[in-house]
């Protein structure tokens, strides 16, 4: 492996022109793609297996028309004060509106509150329900834009009007401002680590690079492959923070290589060999972990997952040949590592740094790992029991999706919410539809009895309609609106009663009794993911944990990577729902509203916090790996890792921080709480997991941490991330020079 990369690094430097042309072409050419495909709006969302999908499903079926997963709109209509909605001139408006939104293009219905019954007990809150032909993810932003403007036109005469449901969802704002202040300290932490603006910029540029084919490419083919913009969001952050990572740590290496004495071309070999095989395995980590995503079962999940997988292979080829190809334009503005700025480059080879004279400081990183060999119990303790206790609040987690009412109340959805809830009572918000599949029962209407009767007797129920049978008369619609606010415990308990009481009336009807609607959807959805957690982690660690067996040569030290993983998602879940669904410091990180952990949380950060944290391990591991097998004592590969890798490992974490952490200033609280997940569950794996437990682990296991088998030594292919090969190849190098200079001798 790194005998091939160091070719290939030199080729791609002294071929710089034909390297860059290709990525310069494939940057058009996505480009291109991306401008002349046709829009493709937002992904369709079904989980099949759940009993909601099932119920949706023969709704379809039983029910042709209906679009039962149809978008929704509640516009609600709420009096000045001193009036009532059922007041002349305010009952004109509404009418007024209704008619208006019947005339949508993909309306499929439109009810009269009034004829409806749908007015607040006090008489000053009504709404209109609007259904359309479409989901809510595939509604057409001129249907958005009619809905609005109707609610607009009732505003304009004197009524309060806000408008909820899944049709007009609330956009998304990214936080650029935060983004760009991210991206900033990030330029910031490159020029400080790397020491030129011309160094500095070249992990940006191809970052840059990197991103912009990956979610190109993904923009051309979402008609075809019916991708939202969710997946591209996910390729961007996930993209961006690998991409900067893998080429400051290739142009990092590049440098140090300079500083040993070696001629430029040399050093981008060496460079891309040893460095560059780091990043072969540490993206093939997250490519495993991103691609896991599809054993979930959910379409969605497995469109983003294998699309930002995508991504990372971009990046990694980037860092691979692009990089290289770089470093040969920029020559000599790129100086070795601990070169002066501004001392003249005559490009001869610098005098070796290997060997630092006695006299030399040790740097921070270097004096840290020294203080943690020498205290290796002590750290250890610290860091395990620091983590454990920010992970305590993770054993209160509960699951949810967001709704309306964890929108900011700046929106017209929350405002929405907070005026149904107050008028109609808090589980108006998410009523339960419930499907009695009665094609085998001898007595449907009786069924459907049987079903009504029953749920009324169930607790947290604040009402029941009237069973609504299809044309067919074989299957009825119950509508049951919870006495609890949809995302509550009690509701969740609800849904399983009347699933429980559906078994009973199975067995004495012979009609199936399914429950769905948004709220049902969302409670299985949590369900499918925690269900498919512990498969997926099981397959992501396994595949992870053989692929960095050959790498390190050793059973313990891959062990000890997937158990300090798993120590820091445990403590940035901890520190997740402490802050989004405790309230803790919620005011400084803008989080309006508490409760439940959005359900993808969980599995999202496995996938995502998993292969960034093998990146760390792998970086800073085979540096020690590299100098144990050079001859260097267990306790002093340690310290020699940190020499040479910490300080680059720590300015790619505060970099991925620093990306992730600009999302936290977005209005939507599952982008603020993905952001803030991450960046949070970086530093923890950053700097308490590699930085402070690993060394102390090594230090304690002394030889024993490489320990492998001599039977699986045998059988492991010799993948050489240490760069042994390049040693022998330049033994061979510096013997055929030799033997040159030798005939130069005897000619003279």
């Amino acid at each position: 492996m790194a005998t091939f990369l160091y070719k290939l690094g030199r080729f791609a430097f002294r071929r710089r022109h034909f390297v860059a042309l290709i990525w310069v072409a494939l940057l058009t050419l996505a480009g291109v793609g991306a401008a002349s495909a046709p829009a493709a709006g937002s992904t369709s969302f079904s989980i099949p297996g759940t009993e909601a999908q099932k119920a949706f499903d023969l709704l379809d079926q039983r029910f042709p028309g209906s679009s039962s997963d149809g978008a929704t709109a509640r516009v609600v209509f709420k009096a000045p004060a001193g009036e009532k909605m059922t007041d002349k001139l305010n009952k004109a408006t509404v009418k007024a509106t209704v008619k208006e939104l019947a005339d949508g293009s993909e309306v499929t219905s439109v009810t009269d509150p009034y004829k409806t019954h749908a007015v607040s007990e006090d008489g000053t809150v009504v709404y209109a329900s609007v259904r359309y032909d479409v989901s809510g993810m595939e509604l057409k932003d001129s249907s958005r834009d009619a809905l609005e403007a109707a609610g607009h036109d009732a505003q304009k005469a004197g009524l309060t009007v806000e408008i909820g449901g899944d049709a007009l969802q609330a956009g998304a704002e990214p936080g650029a401002a935060g983004e760009v202040v991210g991206l900033a300290i990030a330029a910031v932490v490159l020029v400080v680590t790397l020491g030129s603006l011309v160094a500095a910029g070249l992990p940006l540029l191809t970052a840059i690079i990197g991103v912009g084919i990956g979610v190109s490419t993904i923009t051309a083919l979402a008609k075809t492959l019916d991708l939202g913009d969710t997946t591209s969001t996910l390729a961007l952050m996930i993209g961006l923070a690998v991409g900067i990572d893998y080429a400051l740590f290739i142009v990092s290496r590049y440098r140090g290589e300079l500083a040993e004495g070696r001629d430029r071309e040399e050093a981008v070999g060496r460079a891309a060999g040893t460095a560059g095989s780091a990043v072969v395995f540490a993206g093939l980590t997250v490519v495993i972990a991103l691609a896991g995503l599809s054993v979930v079962g959910v379409p969605m999940l497995t469109k983003m997952g294998l699309a930002a997988a995508g991504t990372v292979v971009v990046s990694v080829l980037i860092a691979l040949t692009l990089i290289p190809a770089l470093l040969g334009y920029a020559g000599k503005r790129v100086k070795a590592a601990g070169a002066k700025r501004g001392k003249s480059d005559t490009g001869a080879p610098a005098k070796p740094a290997s060997a630092k004279p006695a006299s030399a400081k040790p740097g921070l990183g270097e004096r840290w790992a020294s203080f943690v060999v020498r205290r290796p119990a002590a750290v250890l303790l610290l860091g395990v029991v620091g983590l454990g206790a920010v992970a305590l609040p993770a054993s209160q987690l509960e699951l949810g999706l967001p709704d309306d009412g964890s929108q900011p109340t700046s929106t017209t959805q929350r405002r929405a919410y907070d005026l149904l809830s107050d008028g109609f009572g808090p589980g108006f918000n998410g009523p339960l539809m419930i499907v009695v599949d009665a094609k085998d029962s001898a007595d449907p209407k009786a069924a459907a009895t049987t079903v009504t009767d029953g749920i009324k007797d169930l607790k947290d129920v604040a009402s029941v309609s009237p069973a609504m049978f299809n044309e067919a008369g074989d299957t009825a619609t119950i509508t049951v609106v919870p006495s609890s606010k949809p995302s509550s415990v009690r509701t969740e308990d609800l849904v399983h009663a009347i699933r429980d009481e559906g078994a009973g009336v199975k067995a004495d009807t012979d009609a199936r009794v399914l429950v769905t609607g948004t709220t049902a959807m969302n409670i299985d959805f949590s369900q499918k993911l925690n269900d498919a957690l512990v498969p997926y982690l099981a397959l992501v660690v396994g595949l992870a944990f053989l692929l960095l067996i050959a790498v390190f040569r050793s059973v313990l030290v891959p062990l000890k990577a997937a158990l300090g993983f798993l120590l820091s998602v445990l403590a940035a879940l901890g520190a997740v729902v402490a802050v989004f669904q405790w309230g803790w410091l919620g005011g400084l990180l803008g989080v309006e509203q508490t409760g439940p952990i959005m359900s993808m949380m969980p599995i999202f950060m496995v996938g995502v916090v998993f292969g960034l944290a093998m990146d760390y391990e792998v970086f800073l591991v085979t540096r020690m790996r590299e100098a144990y097998v050079h001859g260097e004592s267990p306790g002093q590969a340690v310290v020699t890792g940190f020499r040479h890798s910490a300080r680059v490992v720590g300015a790619a974490a505060i970099i991925m921080m620093s990306v992730f952490g600009g999302f936290i200033t977005s209005s939507e609280s599952m982008i603020k709480m993905i952001g803030f997940g991450l960046a949070i569950a970086v530093f923890f794996d950053a700097f308490v997991v590699r930085m402070a437990i690993v060394p102390a682990v090594l230090a304690l296991l002394g030889k024993r941490a490489w320990w492998l088998p001599k039977w699986l030594d045998r059988a492991l292919p010799n993948v050489d991330v240490e760069g042994e090969g390049l040693r022998t190849l330049s033994d061979t190098k510096a013997g055929q020079d030799d033997e040159d200079e030798d005939r130069e001798l005897v000619r003279a």
